[in-house]
Order: structure tokens, then sequence, then C-alpha cells
């Protein structure tokens, strides 16, 4: 008799992280909530207010101010993007929703990246 054992799917696995993260924050008018998606080409980020369940600000590397050739360099590109559009909205408070994805790479770099353009979270 052969017993299978199959690896955990990684995409269910984050899927999991980020519904459990999604239970403790949520996004308001006054202080929206940064979500962030990551696929292998690009990355997005969206300032959404959960309460009216509206997209306030968004950007990503489909973006034509975005630029830079590594990943990282796109990443914190978008950060920037997002930041710039979110002051220009007065959004300078938002709560950080890393979508289930480490807090490493190209997350991190997006996120510094809002923080230096000034988003505070």
């Amino acid at each position: 008799m052969k017993i299978l054992i199959t690896k955990p799917d990684k995409n269910k696995t984050r899927q999991k992280r980020h519904t459990r993260v999604r239970g403790k924050i949520s996004g308001t008018a006054k202080c929206p909530r940064l979500n962030v998606y990551r696929s292998n080409k690009n990355i997005y980020a969206q300032v959404i207010d959960d309460v009216a369940g509206v997209t306030l600000v968004s950007a990503s590397t489909l973006d034509e101010e975005v630029s830079g050739n590594s990943k990282i360099e796109q990443a914190t590109s978008v950060g920037e993007v997002v930041a710039k559009r979110a002051v220009a909205k007065n959004i300078k408070e938002v709560v950080f929703d890393r979508g289930g994805y480490l807090y490493h790479g190209r997350i991190q770099a997006l996120a510094e990246a809002a923080r230096q353009n000034g988003l505070d979270f």
C-alpha cells in the first residue's frame, strides 16, 4: 500500500494567514488599510476604506509611473507612488496589511518606501 504525501499549497496557507490577520485589522475612513498583493511578476498596493467598501488609492507595477529593473526596485517604486497618491488625498495614517506574506523582500521594500514618502503605520 502506497501512502501519498502531498506538500501543502503555499497560496492556501498564505490565504489562511491573511484571513487570520484580517480578523484583527480593518480600515476606516480616518485610518484606511494599505493592502499588498504579490504575484510572481507584479506587486499591487491598495488603500482601502473597509467601512464604505471603497478603494481610495491604488498602484501597481503595471502603472506607467513605476520603474525599476529588479522586483525589489519595482516594489519600492510602487510604495512611493501609492504613498504620494494617498498623501495627495490627505491620507497620512494607514494600517498595513501584508496579505499573509512575510515582512521580507518586496513587501518590506514597498512598506519602507511608503513610510519614507509620508505614510504612517
